[in-house]
């Protein structure tokens, strides 16, 4: 539910595997697909997977375990999409960025929906075409259908692991992405470009700070070396620009207001001063405005 790049990819994996596959997503994905298949670009070249695609909610009918892939800002919608047509035993996980999607999800709906922390790199090479660009791991919260649906996810190249602090790690790339992803967007640069630039790292820096400060309030727990992991992206990832500097050149609602937007407004709820993070959540509503 949700075919852009993070939605496309696992579910060319899964077709590759075998699975049967049916991605929801826009008229223009759906007709490309329809036509052409799903293609991967990555490295290795690309290849092609046969999946069945469609506009409607009703394509996760019969399905046993359902991706939601939507922007944050659009779970409720999905939801609404979806609800009328989900079987009582699928598993409903959430591959969304933020850390509260999943909760607001299940609310919604009535029932479990499973968190899930993503890392990978991928972009929309265009209409049914995704580039991978790097990783692809996932956590996965714990449920009782958690164990299964990671070994059907690791089959298919994507490693999986079931934890019960699925929580602390959506907040660890919630730092990441509060990190990069404003400022990826305002410059419109890729990461390893991005913290060569006077100032970056100490910005960066305050940002993270502010995140952890909010997050250790909330009583989740942040590793003591997580700014070390938020340096190690401009390596690992050095050509990537964020999803939120993809939305921004595209004039597309970005998911701002559930990244930086969200440490905010929990640091207001707590009493934890946010003043890097509010500026970069300022500055992004304002470019989107502009544009």
């Amino acid at each position: 539910m949700g075919a852009g790049a993070v939605g496309c990819y696992y579910g060319f994996l899964l077709a590759k595997a075998g699975h049967a596959v049916t991605l929801i997503g826009r008229p223009a994905l759906v007709e490309a697909v329809r036509s052409d298949g799903l293609v991967l670009e990555s490295a290795a070249g690309a290849d092609s997977a046969p999946v069945q695609a469609t506009t409607d909610g009703n394509g996760v009918a019969g399905a046993d375990l359902v991706l939601v892939c939507v922007k944050s800002g659009d779970t409720e919608a999905a939801g609404a999409m979806i609800a009328p047509h989900l079987g009582r035993s699928a598993t409903i996980v959430s591959l969304q960025n933020g850390v509260d999607n999943a909760e607001r999800l299940a609310a919604f709906l009535g029932r479990p929906v499973v968190p899930v922390a993503v890392y990978v790199a991928t972009t929309m090479a265009g209409p049914g075409r995704v580039r991978h660009n790097g990783r692809g791991d996932l956590i996965l919260g714990a449920s009782e259908t958690s164990a299964r649906t990671a070994a059907a996810l690791t089959a298919a190249g994507a490693p999986t692991t079931v934890s019960a602090r699925a929580l602390d790690a959506l907040w660890g790339k919630l730092i990441m992405n509060c990190a990069y992803n404003a400022l990826s967007a305002l410059t419109q640069l890729p990461y390893g470009r991005l913290v060569q630039g006077e100032g970056v790292v100490a910005s960066m820096t305050d940002v993270v700070q502010e995140c952890v400060a909010v997050a250790e309030a909330a009583g989740v727990s942040v590793p003591s070396d997580i700014f070390d992991s938020v340096m190690a992206l401009s390596r690992t990832m050095a050509d990537q620009r964020s999803s939120t500097a993809q939305d921004l050149a595209r004039g597309r609602p970005s998911e701002i207001d559930h990244l930086n937007g969200y440490v905010v407004r929990k640091g207001a709820a707590l009493g934890i001063p946010t003043p890097a993070n509010r500026m970069l959540h300022t500055l992004v509503k304002l470019a989107e405005r502009a544009r």
